[in-house]
């Protein structure tokens, strides 16, 4: 099956009738390891994510905080690789159509695919979006406008020191929804104030009507539901990577139960986004 141009709108379009917000999860592909990162990727939709950010594990991602860059680092060691886990995609949409997949991560292994080649192999797996976090709007040609071009959606990160003069730029060539980065530094830091976060969300919607989630900072069901009061998504991320981890055994590895570890923390979590009402 090959990746829908809608899919990411027809997703939030059918939240905003139920009234709620999304309940976007991120989980590093391959990570600890191939079989157990695809039961995770597998069961995220029952579990409750409505939207799947899958990372591609880099050697050196520089905007991570340690619980993603060492989830890198344990999938890069047992063998996950950009093509790899296009595969994994490919059989995810086997059985599930509808749930929104996006790549994230960083252009390197993009580029080292090449550019046409993976677009093109991301369509075919299932891909409904990119987000490139090393990727300014300066650089759009160089995967941004191809990929818009072949359909892929491309998502754009806004941060709190993305001013007013800056923000048109970022969401020039933006499509599926604005990503906005609560706070300043790297993945898994403390979390934004709901009240700042709810003005931020606002100013972006000033100029685009495209949905705005947020993330960085969110670990449990309670700020998750906080966020999603005033977004249009919740982002979790560095929590259920640190699940992963909590998941190993002594030797590194996973243990018994370390996918469903990770997918009963993401029902608890869309429990708390199921919750909450739409301010």
């Amino acid at each position: 099956m090959s990746g829908s141009p809608e899919r990411i709108e027809n997703r939030f379009a059918a939240l905003a009738a139920e009234g709620r917000a999304a309940l976007v999860t991120f989980v590093m592909g391959g990570d600890p390891d191939m079989e157990t990162g695809a039961a995770i990727l597998e069961g995220l939709s029952a579990a409750g994510a409505d939207v799947i950010e899958l990372g591609m594990p880099f050697t050196d991602p520089m905007a991570d905080g340690p619980a993603i860059q060492v989830a890198g680092q344990r999938a890069l060691a047992s063998g996950a690789t950009l093509k790899k886990l296009l595969a994994q995609v490919a059989v995810f949409r086997q059985t599930d159509a509808d749930t929104p997949v996006i790549l994230m991560g960083y252009y390197n292994p993009i580029h080292h695919m090449g550019v046409d080649a993976f677009i093109a192999a991301a369509l075919d797996a299932g891909v409904d979006g990119l987000i490139i976090v090393d990727l300014p709007p300066e650089e759009d040609g160089e995967l941004c406008l191809p990929a818009l071009v072949a359909g892929l959606r491309f998502i754009r990160l806004a941060t709190p020191t993305t001013d007013d003069a800056r923000l048109p730029a970022v969401l020039a060539n933006t499509s599926g929804f604005v990503y906005y980065v609560s706070i300043t530094g790297i993945t898994g830091a403390a979390r934004g104030k709901t009240g700042a976060v709810g003005e931020a969300v606002a100013r972006i919607k000033r100029h685009s009507a495209l949905p705005v989630v947020v993330g960085f900072g969110i670990k449990t069901p309670e700020q998750a539901a906080e966020i999603a009061k005033v977004a249009d998504g919740a982002v979790v991320g560095s929590a259920l990577v640190s699940a992963v981890a909590e998941g190993l055994d002594e030797q590194g590895n996973a243990a018994p139960g370390c996918a469903a570890r990770v997918l009963d923390l993401v029902a608890a979590l869309a429990q708390g986004v199921r919750g909450a009402q739409k301010g």
